[in-house]
C-alpha cells in the first residue's frame, strides 16, 4: 500500500490547531479532504502510527465524505504537549505524567473535534468516526467523557478492553533511560522490528521507511518520543469508561473489524469488546495482523465502504 507522490500532497497536514488546559500547551496538525457539504468521517490512528496509516482510504472515500485526517499529540507532525510555565500541576504518579490513559491527549482531541463541529460545515449531521489500535480507546473516552457525538462508530484492531501490554512495554517502562541512550543502529532495529510484528505479511520497503520515518527524523528526540509512546503503551487504563460500553451501542451503530492474526491483540478480544459495546457487527479478516490495512487494504477498504455507506 506505497502512497504515491500526489496521495501524500492531497493527505497532507497543512491546517494548526492549538489548545491550552491549566497545564499544558498542545499542537494537533490536520487537514480535511472532500467537500464540506459531504457527510463528515474522521479517521484516529494510534501508537506507533501517524494519520498516513490512513490516507488511502481518506482519499478514496473523500469522493463521498468529508474526510478528516490528524495527527495524534506526540506523533507524526504533531509535537508533544508541552508543558505551561509556572503551573503548579504535580503528577500523582509516573502513569500520570505519562498520560498512559489517554487522558490528555483524548482532551486535546474532543477539542478539535469541537471546533470542527463548530465550523458549521457540519450542520444537523454527526461524523462517522474510524479508529484503530489506541485511537479506539481515544474515540470511546472523547464520547463518553467529553460529549462527542458520533454517526456510527468502526473500531480496527483497538486498544479498548484490557487486559493488554506487550513485554517491550514493560522493558521500556522499567527502565527508559537505557533506551533513550541506545546508539542510532540499535534503536532502529529495535523500530524496525516492533513495526514488522505489527503485519502479518512482509512490510514493503516504501511501507516500512514510512512507518519508521517520524522516529528517526531527529534522533534524540525521535527515540525520547518513541520511548515515551511505549511507556504510556505499558501502562494504559479504561476504568474510566470501560464499565460504560454498553451505552455507546445504544446510541450508535457500532462495527469492529480485525485481524484473524493479530499479534498484538488477540482476535478474540474483537468477540469481547463487540459485545460489551453492543456491536451491530464484529468481522475478523483472515491472513491479515495488526495492521491491517497494509496486510488486507482491499479487504478493509470494502468493509469500511459498505459500513458507512449503510449508516
Amino acid at each position: 500500500m506505497s502512497s504515491s507522490t500526489a496521495t501524500k500532497d492531497l493527505t497532507g497536514l497543512t491546517e494548526t490547531f492549538t489548545h491550552k488546559t491549566s497545564a499544558h500547551a498542545y499542537t494537533i496538525k490536520w487537514t480535511s479532504l472532500g467537500s464540506p457539504a459531504s457527510p463528515p468521517l474522521i479517521f484516529i490512528h494510534g501508537t506507533p502510527w501517524t494519520s498516513r496509516v490512513w490516507a488511502p482510504y481518506a482519499l478514496a472515500l473523500s469522493r463521498q465524505f468529508h474526510v478528516y485526517l490528524s495527527d495524534n499529540t506526540g506523533f507524526g507532525l504533531s509535537p508533544l504537549e508541552q508543558r505551561l510555565p509556572n503551573t503548579s500541576w504535580t503528577p500523582s504518579s509516573k502513569v500520570e505524567e505519562l498520560d498512559a490513559d489517554l487522558a490528555r491527549q483524548t482532551e486535546a482531541f474532543a477539542a478539535l473535534f469541537k471546533s470542527w463541529e463548530a465550523s458549521g460545515d457540519w450542520g444537523d449531521r454527526k461524523p462517522h468516526v474510524v479508529a484503530h489500535d489506541h485511537g479506539g480507546l481515544m474515540s470511546l473516552r472523547a464520547h463518553l467523557l467529553h460529549g462527542c457525538a458520533y454517526a456510527s462508530l468502526c473500531l480496527v484492531d483497538v486498544v479498548a478492553i484490557g487486559p493488554f501490554g506487550q513485554d517491550l512495554f514493560k522493558a521500556m517502562a522499567e527502565n527508559p533511560k537505557s533506551f533513550e541512550e541506545l546508539p542510532d543502529m540499535a534503536f532502529e532495529g529495535i523500530l524496525e522490528s516492533y513495526v514488522r510484528n505489527a503485519a502479518y505479511f512482509e512490510l514493503e520497503k516504501g511501507d516500512m521507511e514510512a512507518l519508521k520515518r517520524p522516529w528517526l527524523l531527529e534522533p534524540r528526540e525521535g527515540k525520547r518520543g518513541f520511548v515515551r509512546q511505549m511507556c504510556q503503551a505499558g501502562s494504559r487504563s479504561t476504568e474510566e469508561v470501560e464499565g460504560r460500553y454498553a451505552e455507546v451501542g445504544i446510541k450508535m451503530p457500532v462495527k469492529v473489524i480485525w485481524g484473524a492474526q493479530d499479534r498484538w491483540i488477540a482476535a478474540k478480544d474483537a468477540w469481547r469488546l463487540g459485545k460489551a459495546l453492543g456491536a451491530h457487527e464484529v468481522v475478523i479478516v483472515p491472513e491479515a495482523g495488526h495492521l491491517i490495512m497494509y496486510d488486507q487494504p482491499a479487504q478493509l477498504g470494502i468493509e469500511l465502504t459498505r459500513w458507512l455507506c449503510l449508516h
